[in-house]
């Protein structure tokens, strides 16, 4: 075997190294283009600052939602988030109004979405553990993923921790604007009258019930701040928001 004296090594090494250093500058130029984080005067953002700008979004986003879906007529009067009368007990509704109940009928449904509207101020501390539990690769996904990003990551992590957390909520709330004292007359009385036809008893699970219309209603009003805080320059209330975000409006 030949051995190479190390003159005729040193070519082969200084080509090896520069074959390397490309490869390494090819590999974080590809890692930033990705990521989408250039901003226009050439800064790159550091991956603690877009976590920590999606983090403050999220927060942002979470607080201001759960503070609109908690409030007196959160539910109530927003047609977007408003728990209608159980559809699957829609029989139940047309009878007791066709027996004169109809005042009965709204006081339930209002009730319905007092229970939301007070299981929402549960929200904050679940959403906070989702946040902190943010890795850098969910940052990067968020940062560079559809307009709902957010909101479905947020929905992932969040969703069941919110039911458990909400249904004991809802059906103290529930018991405290005396649910039952409006649902059991109209439950009742249509009973009677379907056991006297032949037709089938109904008593749908209503903490069940508001639990969904709760949550469904809170993601809603959370893929609204998820918007605003893309699209919206003012929405974006602080510095590292302003930086993280304002870098997608470059793109």
């Amino acid at each position: 075997m030949k051995i190479l004296t190390h003159k005729q090594i040193l070519p082969y090494f200084a080509i090896t190294l520069l074959a390397i250093h490309s490869s390494c500058d090819t590999l974080n130029h590809t890692l930033n283009t990705t990521a989408g984080v250039l901003t226009g005067n050439e800064n790159k953002l550091t991956n603690d600052e877009v976590i920590a700008g999606l983090k403050e979004a999220l927060t942002v986003g979470t607080n201001n939602s759960a503070a609109l879906a908690s409030a007196v007529d959160g539910f109530y009067k927003n047609p977007r988030l408003f728990i209608p009368f159980p559809p699957e007990a829609q029989k139940v509704k047309e009878k007791a109004e066709q027996l004169g109940m109809n005042a009965q009928v709204d006081k339930f449904v209002m009730t319905l979405n007092r229970g939301a509207e007070e299981a929402c101020k549960e929200a904050a501390p679940v959403f906070i553990g989702a946040i902190k539990g943010m890795s850098i690769s969910d940052g990067f996904n968020i940062l560079n993923g559809p307009e709902n990003a957010a909101t479905k990551y947020l929905e992932e992590k969040t969703s069941g921790e919110l039911y458990s957390t909400f249904k004991p909520k809802v059906k103290t709330a529930l018991e405290k604007v005396e649910l039952t004292k409006y649902w059991n007359p109209i439950i009742t009385r249509y009973n009677q009258v379907v056991t006297l036809t032949g037709g089938e008893k109904m008593n749908p699970d209503l903490d069940d019930y508001a639990t969904k219309g709760a949550i469904k209603g809170l993601f809603v009003l959370i893929a609204d701040e998820e918007q605003k805080i893309r699209k919206d320059p003012v929405a974006r209330v602080s510095d590292i928001l302003k930086k993280v975000f304002g870098s997608l409006d470059k793109q």
